[in-house]
């Protein structure tokens, strides 16, 4: 059975600002905050939250049939959180309903996994983490910067734990194989592949409003009907997209959005479904290894690097970056750390490109890829000076290490004693509170008790007192009763009672 695996990306530039060379050492902020909100509005307006809305009710009409997969990287991510909360929301009503997937990639959109292992490693880890923290799912599968791979990025995968990677369906890569089915990793063959159908992804994000096409206009019946006659075991169609392609490459005018409306519909009469990447793999054994020895990326007819690393400007700006990402990753500054993803983003290198490409091209404020990299450049300079001023150049990467453990060490010891004092505080508190509360009742029941001996003894003293009012003598004690009245007295003059004397 076919099943169509659909993917879109999200990622935002960061334009940056003007920045001359005299601004370098006075001034540390780097980017333009107009033209990255006036950009992700409109984008946000015209292409996230229509696109996003129709894949919403294309899930909810067909009863969890219909699925789809996305990525974020984490500085678009950023950008959204500042000026369209709402596609976040949307993406994550998306979400319940359990028919997507995301996708880990890097955080920064960069080109870490070319130069440094252990920054690439940091920068995917990071867009997992804030995946998590967004959508409650840790990404098992890893779609790198413009799908950029290699047999060396594919074993280093691996080592992270991801159990799958998508890539580009190269026709130089492929040669005479078909782009419709599991691949593995020449360097581990626990790592899964899917392949970008070219054509089938193309037909859409670059040619569906194109009137000089001779496949214009593509309804969702042809195109369906064109994924049902390819070979009968070539099961597994791959359309990898930018969301922004409906909207933005493809205006809203052309009707994208009722193309993709109409999909399920046809698809479901051709007993075709819809899968997420995973699903893919945990259900799909791999045919064949796929063998990459030179990086390849979904860009340009080459499909390689050169679009970023094509031409000397853009080979030394690269360098020049990386040059400093073992010590921005050791040093661990979290100004730094934020200037260091937005630096890293491919877009920097891709507006110094001289090559000439099929996709569309905006340099934004730069006039040409000279001015684009003397721009960049300027700003590297004052960049790679605040970290040399946070940590000198004369203490090598062994030893910053070295000093920073230390330091991380007694950090985590001081923060532990902390926590010991801390606990200690609150049993003292626990202890205090219960003693309080014992003298409380202790006070209460003496209390109690004076009251009660008090009573007794008013009771006691009015019964004596009854008793000297009343007295109930016998024959034998009038004598001792009159002894005792008489007691103290002086003696009066006897009275005789006898009648004769």
């Amino acid at each position: 059975m076919k099943t169509i695996c659909l993917y879109f990306e999200i990622h935002q530039i960061i334009h940056l600002k003007r920045y001359r060379f005299f601004d370098i050492g006075t001034d540390h902020y780097y980017y333009n905050d107009f033209a990255n909100e006036q950009s992700i509005t409109r984008i946000a307006a015209n292409s996230y939250m229509p696109a996003l809305e129709t894949l919403l009710q294309m899930i909810k009409e067909n009863h969890g049939y219909f699925k789809v997969a996305f990525s974020l990287s984490g500085v678009g991510i950023e950008q959204l959180e500042v000026h369209a909360p709402q596609v976040l929301e949307k993406l994550q009503e998306l979400n319940s309903t359990g028919c997507v997937e995301f996708l880990a990639e890097p955080y920064s959109h960069g080109l870490s996994s070319l130069a440094n292992e252990e920054s690439f490693k940091a920068d995917v880890n990071k867009q997992v983490a804030i995946i998590k923290e967004y959508f409650g799912q840790t990404p098992a599968v890893l779609r790198n910067s413009s799908l950029i791979y290699s047999d060396d990025i594919g074993g280093l995968a691996a080592q992270m734990g991801f159990k799958g990677m998508l890539t580009e369906g190269a026709k130089h890569v492929l040669g005479w194989k078909s782009p419709h089915y599991v691949y593995h990793c020449a360097l581990d063959p626990d790592l899964k592949l899917l392949l970008r159908d070219i054509n089938l992804s193309d037909d859409i994000s670059l040619r569906f409003n194109n009137t000089t096409w001779s496949g214009y206009p593509l309804f969702a019946d042809r195109y369906i009907d064109e994924i049902a006659a390819l070979p009968e075991k070539e099961n597994i169609i791959n359309i990898f997209m930018e969301l922004s392609a409906l909207g933005i490459s493809q205006p809203l005018s052309s009707h994208i959005l009722d193309f993709f409306r109409a999909l399920p519909e046809f698809a479901r009469k051709r007993n075709i479904s819809f899968s997420t990447p995973s699903e893919i793999f945990a259900k799909e054994e791999s045919i064949d290894v796929l063998d990459v020895p030179d990086t390849l990326s979904w860009i340009d007819e080459e499909r390689d690097v050169s679009p970023w690393l094509g031409n000397p400007m853009q080979r030394e700006a690269f360098n020049k970056l990386y040059s400093v990402a073992d010590r921005v990753r050791i040093a661990n500054d979290p100004r730094i750390n934020q200037d260091w993803d937005y630096l890293q983003a491919s877009n920097n290198f891709r507006f110094m490109t001289t090559k000439p490409s099929n996709v569309g091209l905006d340099r934004g404020i730069y006039s040409s890829p000279f001015d684009a990299f003397t721009n960049y450049m300027n700003i590297l300079g004052d960049f790679i000076n605040r970290v040399d001023d946070l940590y000198p150049e004369e203490i090598d990467n062994e030893q910053l290490e070295g000093m920073l453990t230390t330091i991380k060490n007694q950090g985590d010891e001081i923060e532990a004693k902390d926590t010991e004092i801390t606990r200690l505080h609150a049993q003292i508190e626990k202890i205090q509170t219960a003693l309080d509360g014992m003298r409380k009742k202790y006070e209460k029941e003496a209390e109690k008790v004076a009251e009660i001996s008090q009573k007794k003894t008013g009771k006691t003293t009015e019964k004596k007192k009854l008793a000297v009012k009343t007295p109930i003598l016998g024959k034998g004690d009038e004598k001792k009763e009159d002894k005792k009245g008489n007691e103290g007295k002086k003696p009066s003059s006897p009275v005789s009672t006898d009648p004769g004397k």
